[in-house]
């Protein structure tokens, strides 16, 4: 099992001589879907989901829109976060995906993606989060530490107010053959950006860690845990493929809630476009008891 999972993780290792990154603004997208989507005021619950996409396009995309419009389980999210999100790339008939969504869906969007290892490449895939509320101090976060071929993973962050209250969220993707203190590094990269708001303020960072060493989950547990957040979530597998007709279960894609109580979470199976399936969860703003 081991030496399959290791041939797992050996696909697509990206090659060439390469460049050292920088930050492209280019690289950072925002917009609207042609008609939005009211938000519910006063709305008792926010269903938020979270998916590694695996750069869907055509009629898989088209079905995937519906799904997270009409699913009873991901349907109909305020708040969206997504992986592997392609732009300009020819596997994906060089289309802009994050667009797409947003006006299937009917909301604001956010998409940015990883500086590329190689002059002259195509645009990385990337990350997207897509609400209900606009999206504001949007934030791209190169994370630390090249994976192979020097290829560079990326987090964004935006706030939403939400019935007055503004929420701090986030979509990673993070690397997936660094060691894992260098993963615990890439996460902590969001809990530093999440630094510069009020420690008060409900937060949501969420997307896919990787995490499939032994010790990954109860590490990543430990690093948000000391921050202040708790997850939904206990043990479930999120991502599925088969290696030499090996099935391989992994837990790699993660929520976590700071501020913000779960009333309801899950892992919609049935959901088999990606190679990751969706997670999603409904939360309301905690309510914390005045001291006396």
């Amino acid at each position: 099992m081991l030496l399959v999972l290791v041939l797992l993780l050996q696909l697509a290792t990206p090659a060439g001589k390469p460049n050292e990154p920088n930050v492209d603004s280019r690289l950072l997208e925002s917009g609207e879907g042609t008609t939005l989507r009211k938000p519910t005021p006063n709305a008792r619950e926010i269903k938020i989901v979270s998916y590694n996409i695996r750069w869907r396009a055509g009629a898989e995309l088209k079905e995937m829109a519906r799904l997270l419009r009409e699913d009873p389980k991901v349907g109909g999210a305020s708040i969206l976060a997504l992986q592997e999100v392609d732009r300009r790339k020819q596997r994906t008939g060089n289309s802009d995906t994050a667009k797409t969504l947003a006006d299937e869906l009917g909301m604001h969007y956010v998409w940015t993606a990883p500086p590329s290892a190689n002059a002259g490449d195509e645009e990385e895939t990337g990350v997207t989060l897509l609400s209900v509320y606009p999206l504001t101090d949007v934030q791209r976060i190169v994370l630390p530490h090249p994976g192979p071929g020097r290829r560079r993973r990326v987090a964004l962050g935006a706030t939403v107010e939400i019935d007055g209250q503004q929420w701090r969220i986030y979509s990673a993707h993070a690397e997936t053959r660094i060691p894992l203190d260098k993963k615990m590094e890439q996460y902590s990269a969001m809990l530093d950006d999440l630094k510069r708001y009020p420690a008060d303020m409900p937060a949501i960072v969420m997307g896919d860690f990787n995490t499939w060493e032994p010790t990954a989950g109860d590490k990543t547990t430990k690093l948000f845990s000391k921050a202040g957040f708790s997850t939904p979530f206990d043990g479930k597998r999120t991502f599925r493929r088969r290696v030499m007709l090996v099935p391989i279960e992994l837990r790699l894609d993660w929520m976590w809630l700071r501020g913000l109580d779960a009333n309801g979470c899950g892992v919609n199976r049935e959901i088999e476009i990606s190679d990751h399936f969706p997670i999603w969860t409904t939360v309301k703003p905690r309510v914390t008891t005045a001291k006396q």
